[in-house]
């Protein structure tokens, strides 16, 4: 078999003819950037060849976070998915696991790594992972992500690489690669600012358990962002009111603190939002995900460094970053998510958390993960990581959906995610709700009077009118009652909250 280096170099169906029906695969990538191509994309043609043979094929797969198309997506189409965790966001796979066709299993993203070196998982067969380079000592440079490639490394049986040359071998020096003792040896976490290296710009592995490379050529699956809107920049205008305030009566040090903002177009508007707003001075992101928005904050000198687990950049702004490699390598950090996400990290730095809700409710709880209480939109991904930890958790959301047919703000949310106890503000379109130091009535009249829409305040205000008694005057009866309006009328207004709502 010809080699590179010591290693072989075989072709994407070699590589997947070395997995077996069941065999419980790490793949690399947080989000689609970093995410093996090829290999599993080979994986789910074999698995349609030994279905329509009658034989049973299919494989546990566990990532960093989300992945791309080539991944989950084609795996999900060829029925090849035994059972996913911790985090996706492909619609093929998503209609699996919502038809309970494919088990899904959601998790914390910074103790994904430390469950599968506890063996928590199941025994890891294979880690398929790619890598701008690697080295006949077995010294792997990463591409566009770490997540947990390092621990899967390690864990894994054998290792199987894409060696993808849409990446330069330049990217050396861009990742911080450490892992943790794990009890009872486990020790600090050495970082005390967003920039310190703690650990090797390389993955070391032992050279033996590479069992293959698999050259491509393949750019990261990350599509754009929409353009910012009315109501995503409103809410990020809001965030950004909301932290100048803190700033000036001074619940925030001058100087500011590291920011962590979640994925997708109203994390986007929010940093924007920060970069714009005069009062904000230039600040750090210690995060999962670094987005589009970031690049540009950085060229003007409004973010100052980034820590993250993710360069998640669009096609063109990735490009950008390529073409100026040394400016960026000064001023961003890839680390594994058991890093990028450890709680004792975040409450040392003060991190400001900033995540999106699918709903929340009038006392301050957090739905992030599924629409009208059953169905899995994404995962809980890092949040739930950052808001218990923050020096202060936000939420933020719309506060309508489907044209004003949906209400985010609910009696009670239909899934809990984060409890009141998590959540200090919300944030939406129509204003800042600031729940610290209040009671569950004073939160309730807070969220409805500041984040909920206008038509939907009276009924939302009605609600919680009619019940007379309790800490947190709360009803069972109707609690649900918007949710079960829209689900049979496909419209949570004008619900009339019955005789018996208030006991």
């Amino acid at each position: 078999m010809p080699t590179v280096m010591s290693y072989p170099i075989i072709t994407a169906a070699e590589a997947a003819a070395l997995i077996n029906d069941r065999d419980i695969i790490g793949f690399s990538g947080f989000t689609p950037a970093g995410a093996a191509k090829d290999i599993p994309t080979a994986i789910a043609a074999r698995a349609r060849l030994e279905h329509e043979a009658g034989r049973e094929f299919k494989i546990g797969v566990v990532t960093g976070a989300s992945t791309g198309d080539s991944l989950d997506g084609e795996l999900a189409r060829a029925n090849a998915v035994l059972f996913r965790t911790p985090y996706q966001s492909c619609r093929d796979l998503r209609s699996q696991i919502n038809k309970g066709e494919t088990c899904f299993f959601d998790m914390h993203l910074s103790m994904l790594p430390q469950a599968a070196r506890y063996g928590f998982l199941g025994k890891i067969k294979y880690a398929i992972i790619e890598a701008a380079s690697v080295s006949e000592d077995g010294e792997i440079v990463l591409t566009t992500s770490v997540g947990a490639t390092n621990t899967f490394c390690h864990v894994a049986d054998k290792i199987l690489i894409e060696l993808n040359e849409a990446h330069p071998a330049e990217l050396n020096g861009l990742h911080d690669i450490y892992e943790p003792l794990d009890p009872p040896h486990r020790r600090e976490i050495p970082v005390y600012s967003c920039s310190d290296r703690i650990g090797s710009p390389v993955l070391k592995v032992d050279p033996a358990k590479i069992a293959g490379i698999v050259k491509t050529n393949r750019p990261d699956e990350v599509g754009g962002f929409k353009e910012t809107d009315a109501i995503t920049k409103k809410i990020g205008e809001n965030v950004a009111s909301f932290l100048a305030n803190e700033l000036k009566v001074g619940r925030l040090p001058k100087d500011f603190l590291p920011v962590q903002s979640g994925v997708g177009n109203i994390a986007n508007a929010v940093l924007g939002a920060l970069g714009e707003n005069p009062s904000i001075p230039p600040f750090e992101m210690y995060s999962e995900v670094i987005q589009d928005s970031v690049v540009g904050l950085m060229k003007s000198g409004d973010i100052k460094f980034a820590s993250a687990t993710s360069l998640t950049l669009s096609p063109p702004v990735l490009k950008e970053v390529y073409a100026d490699l040394e400016f960026f390598k000064e001023r961003i950090l890839l680390r594994p998510q058991e890093i990028s996400n450890h709680p004792e990290v975040i409450r040392r730095l003060g991190i400001i958390s900033i995540n999106t809700a699918i709903e929340a409710d009038i006392w301050g709880n957090i739905n992030s993960t599924h629409v009208m209480g059953n169905n899995l939109m994404n995962g809980i991904g890092g949040s739930g990581d950052f808001t218990r930890n923050a020096y202060i958790s936000i939420f933020t959301c719309p506060s309508i959906a489907k044209g004003g047919a949906i209400s985010t703000i609910v009696p009670m949310v239909a899934h809990l995610d984060h409890s009141e106890h998590s959540v200090q503000v919300l944030i939406t379109d129509q204003g800042i709700a600031d729940l610290r130091g209040k009671d569950p009535a004073e939160r309730a009249r807070e969220v409805v009077d500041k984040c909920a829409h206008p038509d939907y305040r009276k009924q939302l205000h009605s609600y919680f009118d009619g019940v007379k008694s309790g800490h947190t005057p709360q009803t069972l009866r109707t609690a649900f009652a918007m949710h079960e309006a829209y689900m049979e009328k496909k419209d949570m207004r004008g619900v009339v909250w019955s005789s018996e709502h208030s006991q």
